[in-house]
């Protein structure tokens, strides 16, 4: 689904930088300072949000620039509606579909992409989305609610163990087998577990041991979301897309807010800067041929003490900046 932004007041091309007041824009400046935009390009923002990364990067667009938002998340592009620019289109999609979205717009390369992954705090902070054990509500999980299983769905049918690997594996939680076994005998004991107090409570009754200022489920519910919601899988996808449609040094921006996303992007920039596959001996190699790749621009950054002082769930946030080069 597809939605054209309306027209821009003729006075001027600017759009406000004032990010929604439900939602802290984590290394807002930081992101976009990364990108490098130029007056005329043309940048993609894979994860709108609430669009604190669209409105900056608007700002400093010139009148021939261009701004492309993806979410899967239909409250978000409900939000969108709020900016009024023809500079600015916005897509109802996961950014693994970004090629399909910008090949439908007529835009085949671009200057800039940031993906700023995870979950929004809007999501985190409406109990009836499912994302938090804070709030007792259905356990959805959805990012995007308008397709595909929900938490409780899943939990309804999934194995023991299956439900082991992606706790383990998506949440690091070292007492997989015991929670997964504690939801599993719940449903063996006819109990449907269709809610985050449920789901919390049984997961708190599994583990014994519990780090220090950490709710017993936090790995859990970290885990489910990252599963329902495909995300790691979503990530590897996009990455190469991204390298794809950058134009030569155009930039790539992510955000990621746990270590398992932050590994992906990590190696990902480094195979394409070590990308030499053939074998040694041939006369010509792949390095011998100018080939597009990416390059890291400098350490990866973390938020400062006074943004998470300020805003606490940035505190875990990491940006990671590449850009595109032919290397010969």
């Amino acid at each position: 689904m597809m939605a054209g932004a309306k027209s821009a007041p003729a006075s001027s091309t600017e759009t406000s930088v004032s990010p929604a007041a439900s939602h802290i824009t984590v290394l807002l400046h930081e992101a976009v300072d990364a990108l490098n935009v130029r007056a005329d390009g043309v940048y993609v923002d894979g994860t709108f949000g609430r669009g604190g990364h669209s409105r900056l990067i608007l700002s400093r667009l010139g009148s021939q620039g261009r701004l492309i938002a993806l979410d899967r998340d239909l409250a978000a592009i409900a939000h969108a509606k709020s900016i009024s620019d023809t500079r600015f289109n916005i897509a109802h999609a996961h950014f693994s579909g970004m090629t399909e979205v910008l090949a439908e717009l007529g835009v085949e390369a671009v200057d800039g992409i940031l993906l700023d992954l995870g979950i929004s705090s809007p999501q985190i902070d409406e109990g009836e989305r499912g994302f938090s054990f804070r709030f007792d509500g259905p356990l959805d999980m959805r990012m995007d609610q308008s397709r595909g299983k929900t938490a409780a769905e899943w939990l309804a049918t999934i194995s023991e163990k299956q439900l082991v690997e992606v706790i383990r594996d998506y949440g690091e939680e070292r007492f997989a087998k015991q929670v997964a076994r504690a939801i599993v005998k719940e449903r063996e004991d006819g109990h449907a577990i269709t809610t985050t107090g449920q789901l919390a409570k049984i997961v708190a009754g599994a583990i014994h041991k519990v780090e220090p200022g950490q709710n017993p489920a936090t790995r859990t519910f970290q885990a489910l979301r990252i599963f329902v919601n495909q995300e790691l899988e979503e990530l590897s996808l996009v990455l190469p897309d991204c390298l794809r449609l950058l134009r030569e040094r155009g930039r790539l921006a992510v955000i990621s807010f746990h270590s398992l996303e932050d590994r992906i992007v990590k190696r990902f920039i480094q195979s394409e800067m070590d990308r030499d596959n053939l074998p040694a001996g041939l006369p010509v190699r792949a390095k011998d041929i100018p080939q597009p790749r990416l390059i890291s621009v400098g350490k990866a950054t973390k938020p400062s003490q006074a943004e998470v002082s300020a805003n606490v769930r940035s505190r875990s946030a990491v940006l990671r900046v590449a850009e595109r080069t032919s290397v010969q």
